[in-house]
């Protein structure tokens, strides 16, 4: 049996799949710029029989989102590498991202260098990157070495070699002045490798330097400078799922639904994102992120630098028990901006995303497209049914899962205004069915929607206001579907086209449809 996607919500973010057999082993992790499109693809199109047999074996598929492409790739090959899944390519060398070494020694060299399969890099010195495309690297290397006067040759000769000549390196090897430039020659280099603004300041001189070339007539010069500039972007990207400025540091975003808490982590080992895991556990007795975080780490390795979403309860105990344990200082800190920040961001739309898994997908579409704070798995829907002052009415529609629970309709006889004020109205039935359900104890719902413009919204909103509530309020206007979000200046439009948007149109007209009928009561009732 073909796994149904149109099941689960796939989300449009760049990130990676894993998709999991009938033993919920993973048998196939891939990578995305827009997860829908790539996925989907698996179930719409003529694949070849491998693939046949993937999708034949898939019952379930997770997400991990990431901010790029790039994170994508790396995340990916990391992954591949813990899972081994029976359906992804098994390299010898897996090791498909390198990076920039100066070496530790005496006058240093730029070198390429590789992690080992545990993590660690190949060689003394200190690590820039990672570079995901293999042929710029080496371009790039070779420019950065001309540009800043950085020698090549493995053993320091006693006499200057062809470099020197060619006026590739200034020869510390043999000229004194050439030993006391050559640390600001590295530094620079350094700054360069480590520092977007100064990379840019280093692609304008190349830029300048291909503009000279090219009015001296040598283009084969300016070409490759031309090919440096396009590939050098590689030293600018900003990749969080390869970020080497520590190598010790675990990651973990916390979230809670329904009485229970999802932990979600990202292990860093040399600055690469080595482990992803998911945890959960319920909001009974003394349970904490605290007592979770000591547990975990009862039987996992402790780093020096814990980040997380939230702080944990008596942080100062729990990090001076883990620092008994591993035996080193532990720091548990909640990044507050910078890359730290948003690895726990990315870590937090991850949990967010798990928490709508099992939702109706055009559902969790439409918290996304709405920006709300939950599912909207209960909306209710309000009207004003107005033919003249002795026959107005309000009526309100509501839908469970996206779809109508007729037992849950209200009629309003309207009590407090007189003459045809739609605004007004709206803001008495609001007002009468919180209040009610308030003083019941009852569950409110998820979303309310107003059939109207920005008055009616308006009006609405003072009401909730008026009671102390703060659900999401919205209202659709009928004559263009234009639905309009308190906070956002210009309507959303494309309501007549999106799936998820047509079940505010289907509450709108059964409210409208309920409304009518009710006026159409009273007024026959009111002849007789």
């Amino acid at each position: 049996m073909t796994f149904n996607i149109n099941k689960i919500r796939v989300p449009s973010n760049p990130g990676i799949y894993l998709m999991k057999d009938s033993d919920n082993q993973i048998i196939y992790i891939g990578k995305a710029k827009n997860l829908r499109k790539r996925v989907k693809s698996y179930f719409t199109k003529t694949q070849n029989y491998k693939t046949q047999k993937l999708v034949e074996n898939i019952r379930d598929i997770e997400f991990v989102l990431t901010d790029n492409e790039n994170e994508a790739f790396l995340l990916e090959s990391n992954m591949i590498k813990k899972y081994r899944p029976r359906f992804n390519i098994e390299l010898k060398d897996q090791q498909r991202y390198t990076y920039l070494r100066i070496s530790d020694e005496k006058y240093p060299r730029l070198l390429v260098t590789r992690r080992t399969r545990d993590g660690k890099f190949l060689g003394k010195g200190k690590v820039f990157g990672p570079f995901t495309h293999g042929s710029s690297k080496l371009l790039t290397v070779g420019t950065l070495r001309k540009f800043f006067q950085i020698r090549v040759c493995k053993t320091l000769p006693k006499k200057v070699c062809l470099e020197y000549h060619l006026g590739n390196c200034e020869g510390p090897c043999e000229f004194k002045e050439a030993q006391v430039q050559y640390p600001m020659h590295v530094k620079a280099l350094e700054e360069v490798l480590k520092n977007k603004n100064q990379t840019k300041i280093f692609a304008q001189k190349l830029e300048d330097e291909m503009r000279h070339a090219a009015k001296l007539q040598q283009f084969e010069r300016a070409k490759d400078i031309r090919d440096t500039l396009i590939r050098i972007g590689s030293l600018q990207t900003k990749q969080k799922m390869e970020y080497v400025d520590r190598s010790d540091e675990e990651y973990f975003g916390i979230g809670e639904k329904d009485h229970t808490v999802t932990v979600m982590n990202f292990r860093m080992i040399n600055g690469v994102i080595r482990d992803s895991d998911k945890f959960f556990f319920d909001m009974v007795g003394d349970n904490s992120f605290s007592n979770f975080l000591y547990q975990y780490y009862s039987t996992h390795q402790i780093p020096k630098l814990i980040l997380t979403s939230q702080i944990p309860e008596k942080k100062d105990i729990l990090e001076s028990l883990l620092e008994t344990q591993a035996g080193f200082p532990v720091e548990i800190i909640c990044p507050q901006r910078g890359k730290k920040r948003e690895i726990i961001d990315l870590l937090l739309k991850n949990i967010r995303l798990v928490h709508d898994k099992g939702s109706d997908p055009v559902l969790s579409d439409l918290k996304e497209i709405l920006s709300l704070p939950k599912t909207p798995d209960v909306i209710e829907c309000f009207d004003i049914s107005n033919h003249g002052a002795e026959f107005a009415v309000g009526s309100m529609s509501r839908f469970v899962g996206g779809k109508p629970d007729k037992s849950g309709y209200r009629k309003f006889k309207i009590k407090t205004v007189t003459g045809r004020d739609d605004f007004a109205m709206i803001g008495e039935i609001i007002k009468r069915r919180y209040m009610h359900l308030l003083e019941t104890d009852s569950k409110l719902p998820d979303l309310v929607l107003i059939d109207g413009g920005k008055g009616q919204l308006g009006y609405a909103l003072n009401s909730l206001k008026s009671l102390g509530l703060k659900i999401p309020c919205i209202s659709i206007a009928k004559e263009n579907e234009e639905i309009f979000v308190p906070g956002k200046k210009l309507p959303i439009t494309s309501a007549k086209k999106n799936p998820a948007l047509q079940i505010l149109q289907h509450a709108r007209d059964e409210s409208h449809r309920f409304g009518v009928a009710y006026n159409r009561t009273i007024r026959k009732n009111m002849i007789k």
